[in-house]
């Protein structure tokens, strides 16, 4: 397996005692973890895995604090800086903010100072990142306080790219990258702690680097040179080790361990049988090829915007209708290919495209625990449980209960799977944002979503000999659709909204909370519950409130409001809208005309506009199958399509039905 160089081959030779040695020629065997047996998920060591920083203080600030084995260790003054709060994903801001003087640096600094001393100290840590501006810059600064903290060995992806879900899959560590939001010197920056199994760090963990941000007075840093990141191999400092590794080897063995690659690749070589996958100039191309040409057969021309670039090709890597218009276009096109899909900046969203069809995320997970059982070896003894975000449609209730299965609605983040994974009660979950994952290991990841569908088809398609017309991605889901009814599903997004306003907002919406009961009437609604929705760790017995107030109807319809801290400025309001339709013959209305009386009456309660100036929303994510809705050629149908593109885009409003809380 790859990452062989667990800690044990750490220090297989005695360390220099002086000067920094490279061992570049030592070939390394790529990346495995642990030696446990799949298809579990992949373990590093006891010991943990970290991330990134940014500028340090001039060397002038600093004293020699110790020297050990030719390793110097820097005592650099500091001082806090003020909005170093950690949200559900970590610390995320402007890319010129994290460039500041101590930024970065004071915000590692802090972490090693929120963990206990064993599980660090001599031990392996794991670095990665999604390939965005300054990630270089950081892994350095990174690499350094780590050395300085006391940590044995630093695994970094080569040129510091390694996808969220591999740093999970080796037990966690530090991740360079602000998902889906977009990169370069004027755009976003982020980095995120996973803990020790692999999982987004708690609130116990954040809330530590938080209060230790406060009071901040020194960083701990090893006086050694930058690493040549480009080059697999090791390099020794002292009795500090940093290797650089191969990000994709360990990664796909995990997966050949979940997914039946003969029978995905019997798929992909049909020539009935089209497939693309767009990687939006992200870390997924690393992994595109390797995976979907090297392994499983696809053509070559099967990956778009296949290699990853610090700015994303000016792109935004958010896998939707929206900013992957061009793969939307060739799906929607003239003799579209068969199967789309894409991943997003760091490699954990993803979005499912069938010919001229869209699979909303809210569906996709739905129907993915659906088939697990018979389409993926790696259920199927059968899903242990399934789990969702309280604001994603209740599309995956339906099956959780038609299969008598543990069912988790959680908050928003996806660190509130992990404990249920590790507790053994959940399998397979998911988020309205394009987030889709199992228990393989602790963080959404968009390459196993378009493996499991792909598996789904292919399954379908087995028996079909060459000339059959095959089974399609709109044949699964409107057959899902009859058997489970149809969650019409839209989420509205008013970004950078004055906080003021916003938090004014959500006040008076949980005074109108306070005041409501069962059986009151909302329009032609009746209102079967109303409350700021909390949660109880079954596992651990933690409370996260206040994570979305809801207005819950008898007829099972939902309105949710919730502010987002994703982003990097200003405040944004969510608003989420369900209606569950178990009519096959109203299951392809468009979602809008479906949904128009709840958006309405949703604007009506939160009276928005007054309390925050805001008339449209600035992203609307919504369903889009034309071919579905509407029985038309498909000449208008396309020219329908972009005539409602562009006028969107005008308007400023992306179309599509779930992204993700950053």
């Amino acid at each position: 397996m790859a990452f062989s160089a667990g800690i044990q081959t750490a220090f297989l030779s005695p360390p220099p005692t002086n000067a920094a040695t490279s061992a570049l020629s030592h070939p390394i065997s790529s990346l495995s973890f642990l030696n446990c047996s799949p298809p579990f998920p992949l373990r590093f060591s006891s010991k943990l895995p970290l991330k990134c920083p940014s500028s340090i203080r001039a060397s002038s600030n600093s004293t020699t604090v110790a020297e050990s084995l030719g390793l110097k260790i820097n005592s650099v003054q500091t001082m806090p800086i003020e909005g170093q709060k950690t949200g559900t994903s970590g610390l995320r801001k402007k890319v010129k903010v994290f460039m500041d003087e101590n930024y970065l640096a004071n915000w590692i600094q802090a972490l090693f100072s929120s963990l206990p001393p064993e599980d660090f100290m001599d031990g392996l840590l794991v670095l990665g990142g999604d390939g965005r501006y300054f990630n270089k810059e950081a892994a350095q600064i990174i690499i350094k306080i780590a050395a300085g903290n006391g940590v044995g060995k630093i695994l970094v992806g080569r040129e510091g790219i390694m996808s969220t879900p591999a740093v999970s899959a080796a037990n966690g560590g530090f991740i360079m990258s602000a998902s889906h939001n977009p990169g370069g010197p004027d755009y976003d920056w982020g980095i995120k702690f996973n803990y020790s199994s692999g999982q987004p760090a708690p609130e116990s963990i954040t809330d530590k680097i938080y209060g230790n941000t406060l009071s901040i007075s020194e960083i701990k840093m090893a006086d050694i040179p930058d690493v040549d990141l480009s080059c697999l191999g090791v390099t020794n400092f002292g009795n500090f080790t940093v290797e650089v590794v191969d990000p994709v080897s360990d990664y796909l063995e995990l997966l050949e361990n979940v997914f039946d690659f003969p029978l995905i690749k019997g798929l992909l070589s049909r020539s009935d049988f089209r497939f693309i996958f767009d990687a939006m100039h992200a870390v997924t191309g690393a992994y595109a090829k390797p995976i979907f040409v090297d392994k499983l057969g696809a053509s070559p021309d099967s990956i778009l915007n296949g290699v990853p670039l610090e700015d994303f090709g000016h792109g935004h890597p958010d896998p939707n209708l929206t900013y992957a218009k061009e793969l939307v276009d060739i799906l929607y096109g003239e003799n579209g290919p068969d199967f789309g899909a894409a991943s997003d900046g760091d490699g954990d969203r993803n979005m499912i495209l069938g010919r001229g069809f869209f699979v909303t995320p809210s569906d996709s997970v739905a129907i993915i625990a659906a088939n697990a059982q018979e389409a993926i070896p790696y259920f199927r003894s059968g899903p242990k449980g399934l789990a969702r975000s309280m604001p994603t449609s209740g599309a995956l209730d339906r099956v959780a209960q038609k299969l008598n299965l543990l069912f988790f609605e959680v908050p928003t983040g996806w660190k509130f799977f992990g404990n249920l994974m590790d507790a053994g009660k959940l399998s397979i979950c998911g988020e309205e944002s394009f987030g889709t994952g199992s228990d393989h290991i602790r963080e959404k990841d968009g390459i196993w979503a378009v493996l499991a569908w792909l598996s789904i088809i292919a399954y379908q398609n087995k028996d079909k000999k060459p000339g059959e017309k095959l089974i399609s991605v709109s044949d699964v889901v409107k057959e899902h659709w009859a058997t489970y009814g149809r969650n019409y599903f839209s989420r509205y997004d008013y970004e950078e909204c004055e906080s003021e306003g916003a938090n004014k907002m959500i006040i008076y919406l949980r005074d109108l909370v306070s005041k409501s009961k069962a059986g009151d009437s909302y329009g032609s609604y009746t209102l079967q519950f109303a409350d700021d929705f909390t949660y109880t760790d079954p596992v651990d017995g933690s409370v996260a409130s206040k994570q979305g107030i809801r207005f819950v109807f008898t007829d099972g319809s939902r309105i949710i409001y919730r502010l987002s801290g994703t982003g990097s400025a200003g405040a944004t309001v969510r608003i989420y809208i369900e209606q569950f339709e178990p009519d096959v013959s109203k299951h392809n209305m468009d979602a809008q005309i479906a949904l128009n009386p709840l958006i309405a009456l949703a604007l009506s309660v939160s009276k928005l506009k007054d309390f925050t100036g805001r008339e449209k929303p600035t992203a609307h994510l919504q369903n889009l199958n034309f071919k579905s809705t509407v029985n038309v050629p498909r000449s208008y149908r396309k020219l329908v399509f972009g005539i409602y593109i562009r006028f969107y885009k005008v308007c400023n409003m992306i179309y599509l039905e779930a992204m993700s809380e950053p």
